[in-house]
């Protein structure tokens, strides 16, 4: 247990928060005493222990001390952090938290709705908007699309319809249904089913879907009548005529259901996630034809403000909008109402609508400073990256003026542009200086240089870290050896310099239409590590995250595959502008297209590290091989805890059951049962090399990696996952605990074990992101690897130490939203470096100035 040095006690005048003894996940029964009212940066390297110290310990007991004040039921329908694991903390104020999390994932979630800008813009309108002649005053709530009286009756406020067609359902109609020609119509038994159905009510199944009758087809597709009828299974349509002719005993009695109907009541009723998104691409979402999209009722949509209806205000970025509102809030009303003299406006209605668009005015500013001027308003939030979603917390957070709070914020310059990053350190300055505690868990290196207090965590990742090994001023940090951060940030540590390789080919991107991109025309090189940059917003992601993979699974035939299979749509087909383009070059030269996102490896505490990776398989076929599985007869399963025969009967596998006390946080206990060993005791009693499964489960990969080192099929896989950094992992780890970042590792690690035979294309977006220096310098060891297997990889990244490696650069810009989609330059890292235009040019030249021999 590592104590603060007394020369970096903070000073007694500013007061503190004082930790005694905290054992939250990996910390070492931590001490530490932290200033309040100061700028405090917790560092370390990735899975250090640092956002157990910050978030785990410090916000939860401040979020748990809070809830004591709450009358019991309001506890129930709080989601609260839990009870953490620490013998005191003195000095604690209450406390917010801002972290990396992505907001509900439906379209009614927006901009507007997180920022709570809506309601404001919704009371502008209704109070000092202008109305036409005759029509009553509004309030605010009829100009919501999410209430019954604002939103338009045709699409109940979701801006689209969606329609289910022939062309949708029946992709090939060469085919007979025979064949498979209604595409739509379910998979496995249910589909043989209605073709059954449809042999006895005496239509032709083999006969080429073209060729059938206009009013059969329609009555196939389209029908919403339900006939039941009988079924014979297994025979042939003479068969079928016969039987029916000589009324023999059917198989069973079967009701039809029209394939439009099974499609839109599937997705209205299943409760399969993969159903939903199955039948959701025979679905068309079209703009609504009575709202156009705007969502609302034409009494909402009649009035006026500053010109423009509230449908077309939301849709406008914020920087539009502070053009339109900051005359008004300065009491210049010209422009308020078109086509009326702006006299006409009462003096009561004058100065609502000044006080209002001030209100507004102000958030908008707050948002404009941290980089957001691109979104509008009605942008959903599931569009969001995490990185945007914090900051538009943030920007609420300043507006909020709270005084004495502690502010603990999880990476926020996560996804952030160097242009943009000086406008998030003035708002964690404005926070601050406002009378409160900014706690930053963070591994940006300037964020770093400018606070006040840094607590530095490690040394290494999990069981390896979790001390504390340094708490006072920045300066004080570059005595402290072990600390992997103070190399980075005063010893200016060289990246490994750009290969500068030749390419093998290019891929050509003509005329790409997606989001601000408007007929963009680019070239990515072959067999090159590529970087592209730019600022948020300006467009890097729809070209090259979006764009390049969708257009290249085109050409290979393959229909575009969200990573997260699981995942429904938002609230239906996605309506979003689809991409319009052209991949042409040497497209041949690829075979695979492999996207390496931060979306989670799993949704339940059954996914881990171990089954993602498939290690686990080979891991219980070792079991099963053992001289004791074979005399009892047990097989691979046998040693899989989702598995009955081999799981403990008491908790199902989980290792834990649930604790509900009501208005309390429920608490996870360990199975009576098994004790967290998640496997019943017959299946415990066989080991290999001393070890039975569940102890297998609960080593680390370096562990691990020692235990196997014989076994090559397990040893492979275990030390990429080394290699990458994720050697303090637990097999077992579920994936519910695992970060972003982590979860995009391991699924590099997954792709790197595959025999690399070259000729893919491989897509990381800000693969960086939540990585300490030291770790995103292995994970470029790896994406080089990969390159010299003959493979293509494109990254979008903001760290210009990763971008300084690449062999080539595409620059997207010169701004965001409107005034970005272009491309600004492109070339190796010293040429773009050297770019007028580019924004990205000076932050790269100062890196590779620094990284120079």
């Amino acid at each position: 247990m590592l104590k603060n040095n007394a020369s970096s006690r903070p000073s007694a005048t500013t007061g503190c928060i004082e930790v005694r003894g905290a054992r939250e996940h990996n910390l070492k029964d931590v001490d530490v005493s932290i200033p309040r009212d100061a700028l405090v940066v917790f560092s370390g390297i990735s899975g250090s222990g640092k956002s157990s110290l910050a978030f785990g310990t410090l916000f939860a007991e401040a979020q748990r001390r809070y809830f004591e004040s709450v009358a019991p039921y309001a506890r129930r329908l709080i989601d609260q952090a839990g009870v953490p694991d620490v013998d005191a903390i003195e000095g604690l104020p209450p406390a917010v938290a801002l972290q990396q999390q992505r907001g509900a994932s439906n379209v009614r979630s927006s901009v507007g709705s997180v920022t709570t800008l809506s309601s404001l813009v919704r009371m502008m309108y209704s109070r000092a908007g202008t109305y036409p002649a005759n029509q009553p005053m509004l309030y605010a709530e009829d100009f919501s699309p999410n209430t019954p009286q604002g939103s338009c009756s045709t699409c109940h406020g979701l801006g689209h319809v969606y329609e289910v067609t022939e062309a949708l359902m029946v992709p090939d109609p060469s085919l007979s249904i025979r064949e498979r020609a209604i595409a739509s119509w379910p998979p496995a038994w249910h589909g043989q089913n209605l073709r059954d159905i449809l042999v006895t009510l005496g239509y032709d199944v083999d006969v080429p879907w073209k060729r059938l009758p206009k009013k059969d087809r329609e009555w196939i597709l389209f029908t919403e009548e339900t006939p039941s009828v009988p079924v014979y299974a297994g025979f042939t349509p003479a068969e079928t005529r016969a039987a029916l002719k000589r009324k023999l005993e059917p198989s069973y009695m079967g009701t039809y259901t029209g394939a439009r109907r099974y499609v839109l009541h599937t997705f209205a009723t299943s409760q399969s996630a993969l159903m939903k998104k199955r039948v959701s691409r025979y679905m068309e979402g079209k703009l609504c034809p009575a709202c156009h999209g705007k969502r609302l009722k034409p009494e909402a949509l009649s009035v006026t403000f500053g010109g423009i209806d509230i449908g077309e205000f939301m849709r406008l970025p914020l920087d539009r909008l502070a053009d339109v509102l900051e005359p008004i809030a300065e009491g210049d009303f010209t422009g308020h109402s078109r086509g009326r003299r702006s006299s006409s406006l009462t003096e009561e209605k004058r100065l609502a609508a000044q006080r209002l668009a001030a209100g507004v005015m102000a958030r908008i500013r707050q948002l404009r400073d941290l980089g957001l001027g691109y979104l509008s308003l009605d942008r959903a939030t599931p569009t969001l990256s995490a990185g945007e979603l914090q900051r538009l917390r943030l920007a609420t957070q300043l507006s909020s003026l709270l005084f004495g709070v502690l502010y603990v914020l999880d990476e926020p310059s996560a996804g952030l542009h160097p242009a943009d990053s000086q406008a998030l350190y003035d708002a964690l300055d404005r926070l601050r200086d406002g009378g409160n505690s900014v706690f930053v868990v963070e591994h940006d290196l300037e964020l770093m240089r400018r606070a006040q207090w840094l607590v530095d965590v490690g040394p290494e990742a999990g069981e390896r870290g979790g001390r504390v090994l340094y708490s006072g001023e920045p300066d004080g940090l570059r005595q402290v050896e072990d600390s992997r951060t103070a190399r980075y940030l005063f010893d200016q540590v060289p990246a490994p310099a750009s290969r500068q390789r030749s390419p093998s080919g290019w891929l050509e991107l003509r005329g790409v239409h997606r989001h601000n991109l408007q007929g963009v025309d680019a070239q990515v090189p072959l067999g090159l590590l590529t970087a592209v940059t730019g600022i948020s917003g300006s467009g890097k992601s729809s070209l090259m995250a979006q764009a390049l993979p969708e257009l290249m699974l085109l050409h290979l035939g393959h229909e575009p595959v969200d990573d997260a299979a699981g995942d429904p749509p938002l609230e239906g087909p996605s309506v979003i502008e689809a991409t319009r383009g052209q991949m042409t070059g040497d497209v041949d030269d690829i075979q695979r297209v492999v996207q390496v996102d931060q979306k989670p490896i799993g949704r339940t505490p059954r996914s881990n590290l171990a089954t993602y990776t498939g290690l686990f398989d080979h891991v219980r076929k070792l079991f099963a091989a053992t001289p004791a599985a074979r005399r009892r007869r047990f097989d691979a399963g046998r040693f899989s805890f989702n598995v009955a025969k081999g799981r403990c009967e008491t908790c199902e596998g989980e290792g834990f059951v649930s604790v509900e006390l009501l208005f309390m946080p429920s608490v996870y206990a360990p199975c009576p049962t098994c004790h967290g060993a998640r496997y019943n005791e017959a299946t415990l009693k066989v080991q290999w090399n001393g070890r039975n499964i569940a102890e297998v489960l609960q080593l680390t990969v370096d562990d691990a990696h020692a235990f196997f080192i014989e076994e090559d099929a397990i040893a492979r896989p275990l030390q990429l996952l080394q290699e990458i950094g994720l050697g303090y992992l637990r097999l077992g780890q579920p994936a519910t605990e695992l970060s972003g970042g982590e979860a995009q590792r391991i699924k590099l690690a997954t792709e790197l074990q595959r025999s690399q035979r070259g000729r893919t294309l491989y897509v990381l977006d800000e693969p960086t992101t939540g990585l300490h220096a030291s770790d995103a310098d292995r994970l470029l060891v790896q994406l080089q690897r990969l390159v010299d297997a003959g493979n293509t990889v494109v990254m979008i990244e903001h760290d210009m130490r990763s971008v300084a490696q690449a062999d080539w650069v595409i620059d997207v810009g010169p701004g965001a939203g409107g005034e970005g989609g272009t491309i600004v330059a492109t070339g190796t890292p010293p040429e773009v470096a050297r770019a007028p235009e580019s924004r990205t040019a000076p932050f790269l030249a100062r890196e590779l100035e620094t990284s120079a021999p």
